[in-house]
């Protein structure tokens, strides 16, 4: 995906609001608003959002694990298999 060919001016955004945002749903590719040629926002749909924030999460998840793993803080999957069956017995 090539950035330099989905940069719009803010102006063009104000013009074609729902163009835009009905080429965002369609393409799912994001859209780099300027202002004074800067770039200033990313623009992109719903789902796409939504994927990249389980993703980030995910990511978060896993180095967090990592961490912990580094840390020492973990048990013999035995010992966890043992404390869920316990669980599952008292309820």
């Amino acid at each position: 995906m090539h950035y330099s060919t989905q940069i719009k001016p803010i102006s063009y955004l104000k013009a074609n609001a729902a163009e835009v945002l009905a080429q965002l749903a369609a393409h799912r590719e994001p859209l780099v608003i300027t202002q004074n040629g800067e770039a200033k926002a990313v623009l992109q749909d719903v789902a796409s959002f939504e994927e990249t924030q389980e993703t980030l999460a995910l990511l978060k998840m896993l180095a967090l694990g990592n961490q912990d793993a580094a840390a020492g803080k973990t048990k013999p999957v035995s010992e966890v298999v043992a404390r869920l069956r316990a669980k599952r017995s008292n309820t």
